[in-house]
């Protein structure tokens, strides 16, 4: 059993510096930014973007199904997640 454990960590902590080292690298080589939006951390809030709605195409989706329905799967997957929790902490 301890052994077990014990690759548990081993593999926690490879996992943990591999994301490390990764996320390093994509912040080094400013991967994943788009130049023409050069206006740091706020370009990933559609909010902060000049004209946004030029660039999405809203006729991509149409809601088929009323609102509350969206509002009801919502808050039958918050209800999901809470017992999921709930469970997992009565494990422990």
């Amino acid at each position: 059993m301890a052994a077990g454990k014990t690759v548990y960590k081993v593999i926690t902590a490879l996992v943990a510096v591999v994301t490390l080292v990764l996320a390093v690298y994509i912040v080094a080589n400013r991967l994943g930014l788009n130049p023409d939006y050069d206006f740091g951390a706020g370009a990933y809030y559609y909010a902060d973007i000049p004209d946004f709605e030029k660039i999405i195409d809203t006729e991509v989706y149409e809601a088929k199904l009323p609102y509350f329905v969206y509002v009801l799967l919502f808050l039958a997957w918050g209800a999901l997640m809470y017992l999921l929790w709930k469970r997992i902490d009565r494990r422990k």
